[in-house]
């Protein structure tokens, strides 16, 4: 995997791509790369105008479809209408937001980043046919899931310790997943990834001073969307091993090519990562059914 990027990528003419959040930053990226590559995207986006164009240079290897994570009624409207694909690419997210509410009442990283995906997963499942790539972060190490309070209804509100819960249940997701994948006998596979620091608008949205000191941060630090994206890109197209979870390799996982990624003791806890199933399938009133 030494210095993996697109040029290594396989032709992907024939497969089918739903890209959540991909009208800008990682999942503009990721598109690009992608439709670049031969395959069919389906830009799952909040901001439609912002998506289509992006999907412009691909003519009618890129479609763009409506989609709101953090209302579960989009979600619902936009699975019932998606077409089969291969594979599906949990990218969008919120980072470090003020207290903010979903549609449906969630606190709005952990419903946009996790609960919103949760529910697009399992309505999609029987149309994905090879594999779920969900994008966490290395922020999932100052996680820490509360199942009695998951949407920040008791507990003063955090923001950096609500995005850290939300990338914490992402990867928990993701690996839980698989585990319920393998259970079922089901040749579909679940991997996960991060981006490691990466410069997209994703640091311009915390209505604070934040967005200033992350704007320099992007300037010193960071590395470029493309660069971010490459470890989604590994895992949604190469052998990779299910449940697994890759990241940049150089700088203490913030940049670099693609390799393995380690993880958190509190992302590999089972019990909690089985009632963060439980109650996400209670909130969003979606029930997973595997099939082989």
């Amino acid at each position: 995997m030494s210095r993996w990027d697109t040029s290594a990528m396989p032709d992907q003419t024939g497969r089918t791509f739903i890209v959540t959040g991909a009208n800008s930053g990682l999942g503009a990226a990721t598109v690009r790369a992608l439709a670049g590559a031969g395959a069919r995207v389906v830009l799952a986006c909040r901001n439609v105008a912002k998506g289509e164009r992006v999907a412009a240079p691909f003519g009618d290897r890129a479609v763009v479809r409506k989609l709101d994570l953090a209302d579960l009624a989009s979600v619902r409207e936009f699975a019932a209408a998606a077409e089969p694909a291969d594979v599906l690419i949990n990218n969008a997210g919120v980072m470090a937001l003020p207290e903010l509410r979903t549609a449906d009442g969630f606190e709005m990283q952990i419903g946009t980043n996790h609960l919103g995906h949760f529910a697009l997963t399992g309505l999609l499942l029987d149309k994905i046919s090879e594999r779920i790539v969900t994008v966490a972060s290395g922020a999932h190490n100052i996680g820490k899931i509360d199942l009695d309070d998951l949407n920040w209804e008791r507990r003063k509100y955090q923001r950096w310790a609500a995005y850290g819960q939300a990338k914490l249940a992402n990867l928990m997701f993701a690996y839980e997943l698989q585990r319920k994948l393998t259970a079922a006998g089901s040749s579909k596979i679940s991997v996960a990834a991060h981006p490691g620091y990466a410069s997209t608008e994703l640091q311009s949205h915390t209505e604070s001073i934040l967005d200033a000191v992350m704007w320099l941060g992007n300037l010193v630090l960071a590395q470029s969307a493309e660069m971010g994206a490459l470890p989604t890109l590994y895992a949604a197209t190469t052998e990779v091993e299910p449940g697994g979870y890759y990241g940049p390799t150089g700088l203490r996982g913030l940049r670099g090519y693609p390799g393995v990624s380690g993880s958190s003791k509190a992302s590999r806890d089972t019990d909690v990562a089985r009632g963060l199933w439980e109650l996400s399938e209670q909130l969003t009133g979606v029930t997973y059914e595997f099939a082989k």
